[in-house]
């Protein structure tokens, strides 16, 4: 499935804000409790634009991670309603940006709108991409036991159940052990 590059970005950095949260988080806890996880969410990430830095700051991100993990997992009528909304409280209006080394894409707030806003705004055009092409199959969480991860399936056919090879391989050795373990009780069936 190709997307938009930006498309793809925002999306990207929607697993990437969605999975520090506790369940999905590589450490087991919360991966933005602090000003300084929020700073090192940010760093490897091109925002233009205000950050404050601060605690309401933070406070505002948490609660966008909470939305859009939520809205990552609605179905396709149920997310149009969610982004319409994020865009609406935004005021949003979408208009083309060139800065740094990104090319043209889609910016729809002003640089001084608050961290978490923006990021909302951004997530929800990506999503309109994702609705229109009635891709929401495409946004799924992680198929590992104990796992709340975020997937976005790139894949050409669609197939991607795992957020991580960490949990493909840890689900994999689960798999091989249980067959191994019915293979040796059936022999031990045949020998009885």
């Amino acid at each position: 499935m190709h997307f938009a590059p930006d498309t793809e970005e925002a999306l990207e950095f929607v697993v990437l804000l969605g999975d520090t949260d506790p369940g999905a988080s590589r450490s087991g806890r919360d991966e933005l409790e602090t000003l300084e996880d929020l700073a090192t969410l940010l760093a490897p990430i091109p925002f233009t634009g205000r950050i404050d830095g601060n605690d309401a700051e933070l406070a505002d991100v948490r609660q966008t991670r909470a939305l859009l993990r939520r809205v990552w997992t609605l179905d396709r009528d149920d997310a149009v309603v969610e982004v319409n909304r994020m865009l609406r409280e935004a005021k949003a209006l979408p208009q083309l940006a060139r800065h740094d080394v990104s090319d043209w894409h889609l910016h729809a707030t002003v640089p001084e709108a608050p961290l978490g806003e923006r990021m909302r705004v951004e997530a929800a055009l990506a999503l309109i991409d994702v609705i229109r092409s009635d891709e929401m199959g495409r946004l799924r969480m992680c198929e590992a036991d104990a796992c709340t991860g975020l997937v976005l399936d790139l894949s050409r056919n669609g197939s991607k159940r795992f957020c991580s090879v960490r949990c493909g391989n840890r689900m994999n050795m689960i798999a091989f052990r249980g067959r191994q373990a019915a293979t040796a009780q059936s022999s031990r069936r045949e020998r009885e």
